[in-house]
């Protein structure tokens, strides 16, 4: 089992969600033994969590491109819509 660095830097989104797609696939094999799972499904996790982190993180950078009056394009900070 590969395990992510431990340096400061930070994996990208990609490779993150590669790995999860890894995690999820080995986990579907019905042979795998329960204390490797139970690995597998921890690292899983933390996984999920950062890449959702990441997401947030993207998500915050969004900027919407607006034509005000008078033809000028200005920046505007992206807002998340409700979820219900």
């Amino acid at each position: 089992m590969t395990q992510p660095p431990k340096s400061g830097k930070a994996e990208s989104f990609e490779k993150n969600l590669e790995r999860l797609d890894s995690i999820v696939r080995q986990l579907e094999d019905a042979e795998l033994p329960l204390e490797k799972a139970l690995q597998l499904y921890e690292e899983g996790m933390k996984l999920s969590e950062v890449c959702h982190k990441q997401l947030e993180e993207a998500e915050g950078r969004v900027e919407i491109l607006m034509k005000k009056a008078g033809g000028k394009v200005v920046a505007e900070p992206f807002a998340p819509e409700e979820t219900e």
